[in-house]
């Protein structure tokens, strides 16, 4: 009866019939049906080094090599990562999967494994913290996040985690919170309606619904946490997708019907809090524009940027920008101090707004009154490659 050879016999006879090359393929088949993929990652770096001809043991900064060599070697290595982070995902090894993955940076790859795998108690915690935190899925992070810890930590992880993703998925986790508390919200004023009156109410909007209901607003009376209605109204200035804006709109048409204890005021331009965003996102929707633009300028125009900051002005030009005023926008802002236009963050720049007005005369202009070479020379090649 024949000997069953050992793993360790196999290597050492691929060794000495095949070489080095046949070793290594065995050793990281070895290692696939093991599941040790840590050690299968160092395996396949092995691998990568000797197929371009550098010691098994390199250090992989190539600082010294060619550049095809370098390149041949950092192809090698994230081909590693890929399949060792793909490998820990799909047997729910989140956290360590994506630490391989991260250099590869196949987000999209590695969220179609992710649908795969359900959430529970054991790994909830990681899909969070990938999914959201790092972006590989941020909508579904953050309805896990609603889902199972609710409305108040989602709030919280939204202030905390969007500032560090991207416009799109902002806009996308604010859509989630806005629908999840229209939908409590709406579900919370048709119960109390039907519990006072009898039958449940024919309305299906908060604005019909509350339109000739007073009764409903006493003194202590809320039908949601009001500080959840009042974040969530202001994240809703993210939105650009019209049923959401709708939804929003609808939510302050509840909260103007607040005792004002619960209508708590926000910054300038949104001091008066449910009126003023009721005017943007009705701006927004193509509704009441004039009277919007009015409101956002007399705010932007009365608040000195020196002692207030420049976010009403901010909004004012962010605004018009979004209701396709870009001549208009460009106009207010060529007009600030030059400083305060420096101050601004969350507006779209003078070169911003000329791309989308396709128009870069102005901004060509004051950055030649400015001594702005740099911007002078970009508003140029930009307005010349337009023309192309």
């Amino acid at each position: 009866m024949a000997t069953t050879q050992t793993e360790f016999e196999a290597l050492q006879s691929e060794l000495d019939g095949a070489g080095v090359g046949a070793t290594l393929e065995t050793l990281t088949q070895q290692l696939r049906e093991r599941k040790s993929y840590h050690e299968l990652f160092e395996a396949l770096k092995m691998q990568a080094r000797y197929e371009i001809g550098l010691p098994l043991m390199y250090n992989d900064a190539g600082d010294e090599l060619d550049e095809a060599t370098r390149t041949k070697l950092e192809d090698g290595l994230l081909e590693a990562c890929r399949e060792v982070g793909m490998a820990l995902l799909k047997e729910e090894k989140i956290r360590e999967g994506w630490m391989y993955l991260r250099p590869v940076g196949d987000k999209k790859t590695a969220a179609e494994v992710l649908t795969d795998i359900e959430a529970n108690e054991s790994n909830l915690d990681e899909l969070v913290e990938v999914l959201l935190h790092e972006g590989v899925d941020a909508g579904r992070g953050f309805k896990l996040v609603l889902d199972n810890y609710g409305t108040c930590n989602s709030i919280t992880t939204f202030e905390g985690a969007m500032p560090q993703r991207t416009p799109d998925e902002q806009k996308l986790c604010a859509t989630i919170l806005v629908n999840h508390l229209h939908a409590e919200l709406l579900a919370s004023v048709k119960a109390d309606i039907e519990q006072r009156e009898g039958a449940q109410p024919d309305q299906n909007t908060l604005a019909e619904l509350v339109a000739d209901r007073d009764w409903m607003f006493g003194e202590y009376s809320y039908h949601v946490d009001t500080t959840h209605l009042s974040s969530v109204t202001r994240f809703a200035r993210l939105l650009h997708d019209q049923e959401a804006l709708r939804l929003a709109l609808d939510m302050t048409a509840y909260g103007r019907k607040l005792n004002k204890q619960f209508q708590y005021e926000g910054d300038a331009p949104f001091s008066d809090n449910y009126p003023s965003h009721a005017l943007y996102f009705q701006a927004l929707l193509g509704e009441n524009v004039d009277e919007a633009m009015a409101y956002f300028q007399e705010q932007a125009n009365a608040l000195d940027p020196y002692e207030h900051g420049t976010g009403a002005m901010e909004v004012y030009i962010d605004l018009l920008s979004r209701v396709g005023r870009f001549e208009e926008a460009i106009e207010v802002s060529i007009n600030m101090k030059a400083e305060d236009r420096k101050m601004m963050a969350n507006a779209p720049s003078l070169l911003e707004l000329s791309a989308k007005a396709g128009n870069y005369d102005r901004v060509i202009d004051e950055c030649r009154q400015h001594n702005d070479l740099l911007g002078f020379a970009t508003g140029l090649l930009q307005a010349a490659q337009t023309q192309d």
